[in-house]
């Protein structure tokens, strides 16, 4: 069986997307696409060398009987009604984060796949297929390091533009850390609180760069996260678990040694698409053998609620000088399958 897939945005990680499924991955192809920017879209299948149909906007890919499964891109406050839409249709759907932009918004996303009485919506939350972090995970399942009670963590990158804002550290940074920590130590957040050190002179006026995240887990493992988005030499993401006998780091990026001028040295990334280009490949891969299969196993629509009742909580403790709770209710049976 070959998967047809509709893709609804084909702006820079939905044209990753995109060529991914029609040159690396096995058994599906592309056949339909939609964007805000037409011109745009038709362009972008010309260039990947694609004979999909451009249609005018999302809700035609997602009613077309030549797509067999979504997958989501556009602009983020668009996702919520597309993947409720793609539901209302059967059809299963793949929704790069956040799934929603606000956690209200994600719990009707569950209600209506839990309606529907069949799992259907896949995040796009890529970082549980990173090899690195599978290998962290496995070292802390495994007990070498006693049971978990501090985590320090960094999420770098070399520069933002002036669109970006205070919020979206959260929203669209943070939200990486939010849905992988959760995986990592298989507990939810009970409550986070936001610092702003000194500002970096590379940051905007509508952004406060950088920012720390204090999160506590239910067993009260102790979290922090550096946020800094406009850090200049790189893309650079650092987790380091301290445990009751031991310390466990993610992996750095392979990359060669270099001895030259007197230096001993290794590159840094600079690009979120190459450090984690990988595990994109793997994630879309599990997608698409799920949707044949008929039973999808990667980050749910529950995992997206969950992080983004997170992200609320953090959005809130950007304005607020302490703690703010985290609540979040037993997930339903549905997503113990």
């Amino acid at each position: 069986m070959t998967l047809k897939l509709g893709v609804i945005g084909t702006g820079a990680i939905g044209q990753e997307h995109i060529r991914r499924c029609s040159y690396v991955l096995q058994g599906a192809k592309v056949v339909a696409v939609s964007d805000i920017n037409l011109k745009g879209a038709a362009q972008a299948v010309k260039r990947l060398g694609l004979e999909a149909e451009v249609l005018s906007d999302g809700e035609q890919v997602i009613n077309s009987s030549n797509v067999d499964a979504l997958i989501v891109t556009s602009w983020d406050p668009t996702h919520e009604a597309f993947v409720l839409a793609a539901i209302a249709a059967g059809k299963p759907v793949f929704c790069e984060k956040p799934l929603a932009i606000t956690a209200e918004g994600c719990k009707r996303i569950v209600d209506a796949e839990i309606a529907y009485g069949r799992r259907l919506v896949q995040v796009g939350f890529m970082r549980p297929y990173d090899q690195g972090y599978q290998a962290l995970k496995k070292v802390i399942d495994s007990g070498e390091i006693g049971q978990p009670l501090m985590l320090h963590c960094a999420h770098r990158n070399p520069a933002v533009d002036e669109s970006y804002s205070t919020d979206m550290a959260i929203t669209n940074t943070l939200i990486h850390e939010l849905s992988v920590l959760r995986w990592l130590l298989n507990e939810d957040f009970v409550s986070a609180q936001v610092i702003f050190p000194r500002a970096t002179a590379h940051t905007h006026a509508k952004l406060r760069d950088p920012q720390i995240v204090l999160l506590e887990t239910v067993k009260g493992v102790r979290i922090d996260v550096e946020i800094f988005v406009n850090c200049k030499y790189g893309y650079d993401i650092q987790t380091e678990v301290v445990g009751e006998s031991g310390i466990a780091s993610l992996p750095e990026p392979s990359s060669v040694l270099l001895r030259s001028n007197a230096k001993r040295s290794h590159n840094i990334l600079t690009d979120w698409k190459d450090r984690f280009i990988d595990a994109y490949d793997t994630e879309l891969q599990d997608f698409i053998n799920g949707v044949i299969k008929g039973e999808l196993t990667g980050p749910s629509a529950w995992d997206g609620y969950a992080a983004s009742t997170a992200a609320d909580a953090c959005v809130k403790a950007q304005n607020t000088s302490g703690p703010v709770s985290i609540s979040l209710p037993p997930r339903p049976a549905f997503y113990e399958r």
